[in-house]
Formats: C-alpha cells, sequence, structure tokens
C-alpha cells in the first residue's frame, strides 16, 4: 500500500474529527495561574514587578497601584464598550474554529489516515475550504493582534508579542506552501499523469488511488491485491465509509480492525488486480513530486510548533 502525503490544506475537513478534539482539548485544557496574565503580556514584567507576592495576585506594591490607576484612568470608555467586547469575542471564536479544523485535519490525515489523495492533484472543492481558511484565519488574526498588542514594542519585546510574532511566521510560511502547491505543483502533478481509466484490470496502487468515488469517478478499494467497486454501496457514500476509510486504498491491512470480516468486501463487484509498480517507475520521483512531499511533512510539523507556541503561553 503506498504512501501518500497530505496537502498543506487540510484535505477532506470531515475526515479531521479526532485531531480537531485533540486541538481543542490542548486550548481549554486549565493553566496554572501567574498573576493577571492580560498585563504581564502588555508590560513584559515578572509578577514580582506589581505584587508584594511574587508568585503574583493579592496586596500591590506602589508600582503596581500605580499601573492600575492609569489603565482605569486610561482605559475606562474602551472597556465599557459593548460593541468593542463582541467584536473581540467573535473574532476570538472564528479564528479558534477555523484553527481546529485547519489544523486538526492535517494532523489527523498525518498521524493516522496517513495515505491522502492529494499527491495527483487538489480538487477544486478542497482548494475552497482551505484558502477560505487561511483568509479567516487572518482576517481574525489581524483583528486579535490590534485588540492585545498596543505598539510594534510590545509585539517584538514581551513574551507574548515575541510568539505572537513567532506564530505569524509560522502561518506565513504554511500560506506560501499552500501558494506554491496550488498554483505551481498543483497543476503539475495533475499533468504528469494519465486520465484514470476505470476499464483497465491491471492498476498500480498510484493508478487505484485516483478512483476516490468524488468527481465522477467510481470509488475503488483494494483487498488482498483484488480490486472491488464500492461504488454502489451506501456505506461508501461519496467514497466515504463510516468517515474513516477513503476510497483508493488497499484497505487488506485495515480490514483487520473492522467489525465485520471479509465477507461484506466479497459482496461488492471485483473489477481488478493490483500490480507492482514498474521499476522504471520507482528510480527517481520528479522534483515537483517530492517537493510536495516535502512541503506536507513540513507543514505536518508547523502545526506543531504551533500547538507549542499555544501551550507556552498558558504556562507562562
Amino acid at each position: 500500500m503506498t504512501v501518500r502525503a497530505a496537502s498543506p490544506l487540510g484535505p477532506g475537513l470531515r475526515s479531521g474529527t479526532l485531531g480537531a478534539a485533540l486541538l481543542l482539548a490542548m486550548l481549554l485544557l486549565p493553566a496554572t495561574g501567574r498573576a493577571t496574565e492580560e498585563f504581564a503580556r502588555q508590560t513584559g514584567k515578572k509578577c514580582s514587578a506589581c505584587h508584594v507576592d511574587p508568585s503574583g495576585g493579592g496586596e500591590l506594591t506602589s508600582d503596581g497601584k500605580a499601573f492600575l490607576s492609569a489603565r482605569a484612568s486610561a482605559g475606562k470608555a474602551a472597556s465599557a464598550s459593548p460593541l468593542r467586547h463582541a467584536v473581540r469575542f467573535a473574532a476570538g471564536f472564528l479564528h479558534l474554529l477555523t484553527a481546529v479544523m485547519w489544523f486538526g485535519t492535517i494532523l489527523y490525515v498525518h498521524l493516522l489516515l496517513k495515505p491522502a489523495y492529494a499527491s495527483r492533484g487538489l480538487p477544486r472543492g478542497e482548494l475552497i475550504v482551505g484558502w477560505s481558511s487561511i483568509a479567516l484565519i487572518a482576517v481574525t488574526g489581524t483583528v486579535l493582534t490590534l485588540y492585545r498588542i498596543p505598539s510594534w514594542d510590545a509585539l517584538l519585546h514581551t513574551r507574548f508579542g515575541i510568539l505572537l510574532t513567532i506564530k505569524i511566521g509560522i502561518f506565513l510560511v504554511m500560506t506560501a506552501t499552500a501558494f506554491i502547491v496550488t498554483f505551481i505543483v498543483g497543476p503539475r502533478l495533475k499533468a504528469r499523469l494519465a486520465p484514470p481509466d476505470p476499464r483497465k484490470k491491471e492498476m498500480t496502487s498510484d493508478e487505484l488511488a485516483a478512483f476516490t468515488g468524488k468527481d465522477g469517478l467510481p470509488a475503488y478499494i483494494a483487498h488482498k491485491g483484488t480490486i472491488y467497486d464500492a461504488s454502489g454501496s451506501r456505506q461508501w457514500a461519496e467514497g466515504i465509509h463510516f468517515g474513516k476509510h477513503q476510497a483508493g486504498f488497499d484497505l487488506t491491512e485495515a480490514l483487520k480492525l473492522a467489525p465485520h470480516g471479509e465477507d461484506r468486501v466479497f459482496r461488492l463487484p471485483a473489477v481488478g488486480k493490483v500490480v507492482p509498480v514498474p521499476a522504471s517507475a520507482t528510480d527517481r520521483k520528479p522534483l515537483h513530486l517530492r517537493a510536495f512531499y516535502f512541503m506536507a511533512f513540513m507543514n505536518l510539523f508547523l502545526v506543531l510548533g504551533v500547538l507549542l507556541i499555544i501551550a507556552l503561553w498558558r504556562w507562562w
């Protein structure tokens, strides 16, 4: 069974349930309280600068009282605005929701599903979803940054600002790889492949991967070297089996963990055989295909980097 890389855009958002749950759990886990986090982020100072107790909280020092008084005078009107709070809440909710969907899907595809169909080019619908997510994250992230960062100095010289700058840099790298895959690598991936022919009786695993049950193609699966057509099965609607298995793959190993036996597969029409990839085709992959794999797996580590930054925000 050939393992193919996932798209940096995070294909198949419905498959990202588990990854999204993991990300959401990390975001919602309670963090240890360390004074007033909002003030510490803005000033870049330790808790002992404003509190008598070095661990934060409780009685204020003279500097702490002066800071609190100045903040109350300067921000009274802004903090009292219901519209300001509503906009910030809406932006934060949409930002988190979109990030959970995008990052959670990338984690799910790479760590659990592993094989993906994007190495033949990205479907139009998933490109729309992916770029919509990128645009929404960019807009909401900008709004949140304007609310949380009062100046360039706070962005570059406070813990919160530095971590935010790193996170923005990671997002820009992921956006750049999505642009390259969409407009440079993607068209070449499609151009290098012959149009899928469902009449073929012998297919390599790469050829089988085209038959995902989408774009008018049948949903083919393989088991012990035989290819079966699952297009007519209600359990394989749109090429997806109970939200977990994608058509276009050899499911011999996956079937060992299924709650049913081989008999369910044998009920499907057999349409061909899986054959090995010719030796000449495995010698050296084209540069654009190798670039696709590199950027896909790089995005996996970038997502882990963003999660690390979120953990550091909550730990500090």
